[in-house]
């Protein structure tokens, strides 16, 4: 859906009961989430379609909404689903990056659970992480939508605990400052290190009221270069039910003002709430343009989860415009299929073009992409023996060239990684990594999700087999949503 209800024209009568819709929305849409369709990815012939590019994605939101839903016992919109942000949501144990480089490429490669006669295979991206002792100096603004919609403790109660709760961990070398759009404009404190004087400003706030919700992004950016820090942290944090009341009628002009605004170096981030009407399209659109990323917090630990332990990931970026793009060998693959990242799509030539962008990597993170494969058979006897004085190096053990660009937080000139998957690294199932397995139940999980046939009870089976040390019990946590899928 390209025009988004947050995007609707600022009337000038604004509505400050919580319980009304405001001016120029139906009752409907107001009530209504927003959700972008997605077409599922299909399966692509190497001979004809060798590449698949796309950009890397971070974003969790897909799993606090599924969660929500299901913890309130109400059925999934399959449109809530996306494959990536459900697996990328939990921890993978994957090798670090080695020398100078802040990115490195894993893979694991096994029968397909659901599928026994197809292959699965798994890129792991792992980015280096930050001591937290080392982190720089954290430049912030909250750009908090307090308007009627935002009344409850699941929205702006929510919010404001959560960010009291990334304020007491902060360090004196970092600044916050706090905008508000809707009931309070403009901007409720300047930027500050005093963390009794954020958190009394945060206190404060009250939902109700409408106004002009662009002049609150502008002015959150103009906050946020003003003390700008090259050596640091410098980010807006945008958190709202997406139920945005800006001052222009046009969704691409919105999106025009955030790329714009990202050349500073300021980069977004999009904190969501409110199941009833989030505008879940809107908000991830606006973080992948606004080099950030999205979270839906649907409790209070998530919402310590995303801006406390995960602070690192979230705040800090280390690589910027990741892409990848893996060149199937079709002499051994027959077909393929990306699991997720419908929305990430690249052209083949866009992978080269250091002027695309793509997704951000931040300190620590994990980013981890499936894809089922269809491999020939390799006992198969060939139509004509192999070429003893040919020069070519064969090729049917390789199944895949995986490359990866990025470029420094800073930007310039990409870089290029390449690692090469053969025939040799499959493995039985039963002898594949316990984050393998997960992954791979979680991908499961998702389809069932979306409507696709299977069996309930074989994900429960493949992800109790995985559950492995599950320190944060978010494993455990994911086999009850699992019971309440099918209950």
């Amino acid at each position: 859906m390209r025009k988004l209800i947050l995007l609707a024209t600022l009337l000038a009568a604004g509505c400050s009961d919580s319980s009304s819709p405001r001016a120029g929305y139906s009752a409907q849409e107001y009530s209504q989430p927003q959700f972008e369709k997605l077409p599922t990815q299909s399966w692509q012939k190497p001979a004809q379609a060798p590449l698949s590019t796309f950009a890397i994605d971070v974003d969790t939101g897909s799993y606090g909404i599924v969660r929500g839903y299901l913890n309130s016992h109400r059925p999934v919109p399959a449109d809530a689903v996306r494959l990536e942000e459900l697996i990328n949501y939990f921890p993978y144990d994957y090798a670090p990056p080695t020398g100078n480089e802040p990115l490195k490429v894993n893979t694991e490669l096994s029968s397909c659970p659901w599928n026994p006669d197809h292959a699965l295979l798994r890129l792991g991206l792992q980015a280096r992480k930050q001591p937290d002792d080392q982190l720089p100096p954290r430049n912030l603004v909250f750009l908090l939508d307090v308007s009627g919609s935002m009344t409850g403790a699941d929205r702006l109660g929510l919010l404001k605990t959560g960010l009291a709760k990334l304020v007491h961990n902060l360090t004196p070398q970092d600044h916050v400052a706090i905008v508000t759009y809707a009931g309070h404009a403009g901007v409720v404190l300047e930027p500050s290190n005093d963390k009794d004087k954020i958190l009394q400003a945060l206190d404060n706030l009250e939902s109700g009221g409408s106004t002009n919700g662009e002049a609150g992004i502008r002015g959150a950016y103009q906050l946020a270069r003003a003390n700008f820090d090259p050596k640091g942290i410098n980010r807006v944090m945008l958190c709202t039910d997406g139920d945005f009341n800006v001052g222009v009628s046009d969704h691409d002009e919105l999106l025009r003002i955030i790329e714009k605004e990202r050349q500073s170096g300021v980069f977004l981030t999009t904190l969501g709430v409110g199941l009833g009407n989030v505008n879940d399209a809107g908000l991830e659109q606006l973080a992948d343009k606004g080099n950030g990323n999205y979270a839906f917090l649907d409790s209070g630990a998530e919402a310590e989860k995303v801006l406390v332990k995960e602070a690192g990931s979230t705040l800090v970026t280390v690589a910027k415009d990741v892409k990848i793009q893996v060149e199937f060998n079709p002499a051994v693959v027959q077909e393929y299929k990306l699991l997720g990242y419908e929305n990430r799509a690249l052209q083949a030539e866009d992978f080269n073009d250091d002027g695309k962008d793509a997704g951000e990597v931040g300190s620590g993170h994990r980013v981890t992409a499936l894809y089922e494969l269809q491999l020939s058979d390799k006992t198969q006897r060939p139509k004509v023996d192999a070429l003893r004085y040919q020069k070519q190096k064969p090729t049917n053990s390789e199944i895949a060239l995986v490359k990866l660009r990025y470029q420094p937080p800073q930007g310039g000139t990409s870089k290029l990684l390449s690692t090469i998957v053969t025939r040799d690294q499959h493995q039985p199932l039963e002898k594949t990594s316990d984050d393998f397995r997960f992954a791979a139940a979680v991908a499961r999980w998702g389809m069932l999700l979306k409507g696709q046939p299977g069996q309930w009870e074989d994900v429960k089976k493949l992800a109790e087999s995985a559950r492995g040390q599950d320190t944060e019990g978010y494993r455990s946590q994911f086999l009850e949503l699992l019971a309440l899928s099918h209950s």
